[in-house]
């Protein structure tokens, strides 16, 4: 698996289950899958020799991240590595204009969108516009939500600058965000996960709610087959997440696509029969798909944001105390210095959809106080 996050991290304990070894191209040894993992390579995603060292004697290779060159990926496929997703699909959810101009080609439902390559150019529909760079932003970095059209022409200004490829977007009126988390084998099985709702405060996604709650019937079918489509009509092999907007007039439109275990995904962990890690392995090693079926009526999966801790104790210590207070937490941390912004690990709490407003009250007290050592005794 390329890159060294929370998300190979928690593959690697999926691997660990199905009595397969997850070797993992690291940057640093310190990074949070190396700390748990017997075999790292170290080296960059861009490193055509390094990630040849990794796939010597390997089944296939993955991916914890999309920042893999193209070139380096074709190389590899050039020489018979089982490559999943392929280069061909992961180009979609490396590229944002590639994507949109690939989904405008499909038909599916997505925000008016242009290339722009002039400020002077830069559109501005009634409604406002969105910027994005093509390539390297997540988690709100590489957006920007101008205000007026003389600031937007700024910005692509200072792209274009920069050498930057800029997106434009029609601003959707969403009512909110939703994810539909598929999974593809090299064979098309395809297995769906219930569509859940995403909540983000500043760009960054805070809580999940599995599954969405007052989704119409409708939609939420609408939203597993587009994403089931796109991941049989991209050739994806391994997890999809579609991200989408709900309009308030009932609509739903692709937002982004991320072609790995998501953010979305994480209340798999304990709310479904098959995790998006163990299923993203299976996929990947052509196993059979398992079941993703709920196991609870509803999950809660709230992250851990990084902050500046308040009360002075260690983690070990704001751990021993949730453990104490909300025992039905199951608490997912990746190994992560803590920094303002930085995703450090996740809380999962299931239970009945009627005691939700109760299940994620408790789920985003004890993030919050894993976060900042605050919040515990409300």
């Amino acid at each position: 698996m390329v890159g060294g996050g929370q998300l190979a991290r928690m593959t690697h304990q999926a691997a660990i289950a199905l009595g397969r070894g997850l070797r993992i191209v690291a940057e640093r040894p310190d990074d949070p899958a190396a700390q748990v993992s017997p075999d790292v390579v170290l080296g960059k995603a861009d490193d055509l020799e390094a990630l040849r060292r990794a796939v010597r004697g390997a089944v296939a290779l993955t991916f914890d991240h999309e920042q893999v060159p193209q070139e380096v990926l074709r190389a590899l496929e050039a020489e018979d590595v089982a490559v999943h997703p392929p280069s061909a699909a992961l180009r979609f959810a490396q590229d944002k204009l590639a994507m949109r101009e690939r989904l405008a080609e499909l038909g599916a439902p997505a925000p008016c969108f242009w290339r722009v390559v002039d400020p002077v150019e830069c559109p501005w529909p009634d409604g406002g516009l969105v910027l994005k760079t093509a390539s390297g932003g997540y988690d709100g970095r590489g957006v920007w939500f101008p205000q007026t059209k003389d600031e937007a022409q700024e910005i692509v200004a200072q792209l274009l600058e920069a050498g930057q490829d800029v997106l434009a977007e029609e601003k959707v009126a969403a009512k909110r965000e939703l994810s539909a988390l598929v999974a593809r084998s090299p064979l098309g099985q395809v297995a769906a996960w219930p569509v859940v709702e995403t909540v983000q405060e500043s760009g960054i996604c805070v809580t999940v709610i599995a599954p969405a709650q007052d989704l119409p019937g409708e939609l939420a079918a609408q939203a597993q087959e587009l994403a089931i489509q796109l991941a049989t009509d991209l050739g994806v092999v391994g997890v999809l997440a579609v991200e989408l907007f709900e309009t308030a007039d009932g609509r739903i439109l692709v937002n982004e696509l991320a072609m790995r275990p998501h953010n979305s995904g994480h209340w798999t962990m304990d709310g479904s029969t098959t995790s998006q890690f163990e299923q993203h392995l299976r996929a990947v090693l052509d196993y059979p798909l398992g079941d993703p079926s709920p196991i609870a009526e509803v999950t809660v999966m709230a992250n851990i944001i990084g902050g500046v801790a308040a009360s002075g104790m260690s983690m070990d210590e704001r751990v021993h105390h949730l453990m104490a207070r909300f025992p039905r937490v199951k608490v997912h941390l990746y190994g992560k210095a803590p920094r303002p912004g930085r995703k450090i690990g996740h809380v999962n709490l299931v239970g009945a959809s009627s005691d939700l407003q109760e299940i994620r009250a408790e789920a985003e007290r004890a993030a919050r106080w894993l976060s900042s050592g605050e919040g515990l005794s409300e």
